[in-house]
């Protein structure tokens, strides 16, 4: 009786051992996975070297925001960060914005900043537009602004005199530069950021030239993009808007062919003819004397500064040269440019282009 009392409390004690060995095992497998889902490297491999960044709108969805990280294979291990994003409920506390991954990221390090709004700015290149609905697209491609809503608003006639613009002329606001902004930047983020830069760039210096030029900084814009459009050569671009202010001080118009095409809106015109320069349109300078409403284009600084600081001559007319150089020949007399003119269309009938 004796021995088997004493039996069973080995057994019982060996059993003890046992069972205890187990709940500490599982207890380390345990502390192992919380830590692993924790602290250990989750940033998929193939974003080590190369960068990778998880966006958070504004308008978020949290199982869409955890789908998305999944379908993007950002992280080695989806399931551990949608576990760990549950329980401290990131949900109530994520932060739009754009992160970036980086090597060697934990879990924690992610949510971490996505927590405080850790976010990294980016920045995107403006280049040029025509008009608002493609500036407002490009602003939409690159942040989260909504394309419709920011066009809209620059379609807000309210809105544009305000800020001493119209419809027409608000579009000068966008100059062309490379430009730091947040990603989830909206509609009227991307306006108020580019109406401060529009201000900045407008510096004493240009202004005073601008008055020495008789024009408002609206004025030298819509002047610009003309300029703009009837030559990509910098070094001539000053000598055709020295023409086209020769013409507004002597009441003359325009008669800018870019100006058409732009009214027309049809991009494959290659030869203005006199049935489109009688298509009415106030952006018809043939037709009109003065500026047009608003500009053709978004001109380049180099355009703007080229009308800032504009050749001075007694040039009145100017043409295409007829070796398609790009290049234009410059005459004080009506006479002379018929002469110019001539050639020209006589290497346009040459070359097929109708």
């Amino acid at each position: 009786m004796y021995n088997r009392i004493v039996n069973h409390y080995q057994d019982s004690k060996r059993n003890f051992k046992l069972f205890s060995a187990i709940i500490g095992l599982l207890l380390i497998v345990a502390a192992y996975k919380i830590y692993s889902d924790v602290f250990s490297p989750n940033v998929a491999a193939k974003y080590e070297s190369d960068k990778a960044y998880i966006f958070v709108h504004s308008k978020k969805d949290f199982n869409q925001f955890l789908s998305g990280i999944e379908k993007e294979y950002l992280l080695k291990n989806g399931d551990s960060f949608r576990r760990l994003a549950k329980l401290i409920n990131l949900n109530n506390k994520l932060k739009p914005g754009r992160y970036e991954l980086k090597a060697g990221m934990s879990n924690w390090d992610i949510i971490k900043i996505l927590i405080k709004g850790q976010q990294q700015p980016l920045d995107i290149t403006f280049k040029y537009a025509e008009r608002k609905v493609e500036i407002a697209r490009f602003f939409a491609t690159h942040l989260e602004a909504d394309s419709t809503s920011l066009n809209t608003l620059l379609s807000d006639s309210l809105y544009a005199l305000n800020l001493g613009f119209d419809t027409n002329t608000i579009a000068c606001v966008f100059i062309p530069n490379t430009y730091n902004f947040y990603w989830n930047t909206g509609s009227i983020g991307v306006f108020e950021r580019m109406f401060k830069e529009y201000k900045k760039f407008w510096n004493a210096s240009r202004l005073t030239l601008a008055l020495q030029c008789r024009l408002t900084p609206v004025q030298v814009s819509v002047l610009a993009s003309i300029v703009q459009k009837e030559s990509n050569k910098g070094d001539e671009m000053p000598l055709i808007a020295g023409v086209y202010l020769n013409r507004l001080r002597i009441n003359m118009s325009l008669q800018a062919d870019p100006t058409i095409v732009y009214a027309l809106n049809d991009k494959n015109i290659r030869r203005v003819t006199r049935v489109h320069t009688a298509y009415n349109s106030p952006y018809n300078t043939y037709l009109n004397v003065g500026l047009p409403p608003g500009p053709i284009c978004t001109p380049s600084i180099q355009a703007i500064d080229a009308v800032l600081n504009y050749k001075r001559h007694q040039y009145i007319y100017f043409c295409a040269k007829e070796d398609f150089s790009g290049y234009h020949v410059f005459s004080e007399t009506l006479e002379q440019h018929n002469q110019n003119a001539r050639r020209y269309q006589r290497a346009l009938n040459a070359n097929g282009i109708r």
